[in-house]
């Protein structure tokens, strides 16, 4: 078949633009705070020369829009991603926030903005060994990646995100209750009854929660320590691989330490205070818990945000502790 007859197809509009449209003014001049593209997802490369690791990320990226300008130009958030693409693939980026960093310092720049934010998530994987049989499990959790900037200074975080188990305290407080008063009508001695409850653990409903464990601070904290932090506060971690000696502990662990969602946020607190006694007072903590209720049909949540000098003063008997959004934070 000849190609006689066929023409190339144009690469530009048979007609010229008119104006900008972004540049134009809206009907209603009003600023907007955020503004920009969600979910946008790239293959990273997070390390240095000698390490260096692939991670599927997710990004949101917002830039503020003046009240005078009617929007900004979407385009540019993923030309500046694609600008960058030699520099994040090639020479590797040491950590999320790092990156998060330079391209929200290009946003506020390209978009002209007053401030951006770019919010990032990668999965990466810990090897993990099995509590009482020692095998191996590579257990999946996510990296958090956080900055914001006006084109010439940036605030940034990290953190983690991780699931466990918890078990809900005022359900086996009901059970407890109720084995007490079987076994007195059974004839037991309430002493008796009282040993034979504390030597076995009691049901009640369990459920996986997710905790999210977020700092803003320098230096940076390694990420397997989040974890670990987290993992702590809930009432069992959970593993990839359980083995049928691994179950019963887990499971049995779990009814022994119950937690409701709000202890959760508060161990998670406590342990960055205890784990991290070099932190300065400015550090801003955030720490989230939602767990999969399994017998409702709605999740439960709690969070707490505040800068670590006060919570400090907090657990040492001091006011309340208080502190701004993560967003409020970032935006200084």
């Amino acid at each position: 078949m000849g190609r006689s007859g066929i023409r190339p197809a144009p690469r530009a509009l048979p007609f010229a633009l008119e104006g900008d449209v972004q540049q134009g003014h809206p009907e209603v001049p009003l600023g907007l705070s955020r503004v920009g593209i969600s979910n946008l997802r790239r293959i990273v490369r997070l390390g240095t020369e000698d390490r260096v690791a692939l991670f599927y990320a997710t990004m949101d990226l917002f830039a503020h829009l003046r009240g005078d300008r009617a929007g900004v130009h979407m385009s540019r958030f993923s030309e500046i991603l694609e600008e960058m693409g030699e520099e994040i693939s090639l020479p590797p980026t040491p950590d999320l926030e790092s990156l998060a960093e330079r391209i929200a310092l290009q946003i506020a720049r390209r978009q002209e903005a007053a401030s951006s934010e770019v919010h990032i998530r990668a999965q990466f994987l810990v090897r993990q060994e099995t509590p009482l049989s020692s095998r191996r499990s590579d257990e999946l959790y996510t990296f958090l990646g956080y900055a914001a900037s006006d084109g010439v200074t940036v605030r940034r975080a990290a953190g983690v995100e991780v699931d466990g188990l918890t078990a809900c305290p005022c359900a086996q407080d009901m059970v407890r209750g109720a084995a007490l008063a079987r076994l007195r009508e059974a004839g037991y001695a309430p002493e008796e009854a009282e040993r034979i409850v504390s030597l076995v653990p009691l049901a009640t409903h369990n459920q996986r929660g997710r905790g999210t464990l977020i700092l803003g601070c320098d230096p940076k904290i390694p990420a397997e320590h989040l974890v670990a932090v987290v993992e702590a506060a809930m009432s069992s971690e959970t593993y990839e691989l359980l083995k049928r000696p691994d179950e019963f502990f887990v499971v049995e662990k779990a009814h022994r330490r119950p937690r409701f969602v709000e202890d959760v946020v508060r161990e998670m607190l406590r342990h960055v205070v205890e784990a991290f006694p070099d932190l300065p007072d400015d550090t801003f903590v955030l720490a989230r818990q939602e767990n999969l209720e399994s017998i409702h049909q709605h999740n439960a949540f709690a969070e707490a945000s505040a800068l670590l000098g006060s919570l400090r003063r907090e657990l040492a008997g001091g006011p309340p502790a208080s502190g701004p959004s993560l967003e409020g934070w970032l935006r200084g």
